[in-house]
């Protein structure tokens, strides 16, 4: 059920802006993000350190204060050779995924330059796996929590966003029977489309 939900909020990221385009009362963004993820240290050593890419996607009638948004983030971190007194030399993967909606405030300082915040509601998986002595182990969960981040949309030539974003997002998840947070800091490089 989780990944149908997963897959119906990329296909609504995906169309709404056909649809919404369509429409003069409407306005949004629709943006690629590329940038890190940290996990918390003390839960995902020695892979808390996360390479990020997402969807980052808001809409809002132009009679409206605030956007809907909906981001999708997926992150992914590989120690290769990290080592432990229990198993010797190994590998340990972690990766994680969140579907963040809520709503996001879009001031419109002047012609291109808009800053942002928002928050809402996060959905969070995370996978953690180590391989050592030619044998591989994993544990995945998935949690609900909250996201919080701001940012800046630099529109160019009315409908090219630049931009960067700043985030944090919290999820309780069991992984290798531990309540550990899924969530963590997020920073990215923005670059989209606004309507």
């Amino acid at each position: 059920m989780y990944r149908a939900f997963m897959l119906a909020a990329v296909l609504t990221i995906v169309m709404a802006p056909v649809v919404f385009a369509q429409e003069g009362e409407w306005t949004g963004n629709i943006n690629a993000l590329i940038g890190a993820k940290a996990l918390n240290n003390d839960d995902w050593s020695p892979a808390e350190d996360e390479a990020e890419i997402g969807v980052k996607f808001d809409f809002r009638h132009k009679s409206w204060p605030i956007s809907i948004a909906i981001d999708y983030n997926y992150a992914q971190s590989d120690e290769e050779n990290f080592s432990d007194p229990f198993v010797g030399n190994g590998t340990f993967q972690s990766t994680t995924t969140e579907l963040n909606v809520g709503i996001r405030k879009i001031w419109e300082g002047t012609a291109n330059i808009r800053p942002f915040i928002g928050g809402g509601i996060s959905f969070e998986s995370a996978k953690g796996e180590v391989k050592a002595l030619g044998q591989s182990a994993s544990e995945s969960d998935t949690g609900t929590g909250f996201w919080f981040g701001g940012g800046i949309y630099w529109t160019l030539a009315d409908h090219f966003n630049l931009g960067f974003d700043l985030e944090v997002s919290s999820a309780d998840v069991a992984i290798a029977g531990a309540d550990v947070n899924a969530g963590g800091g997020h920073f990215g490089f923005l670059a989209g489309y606004h309507w």
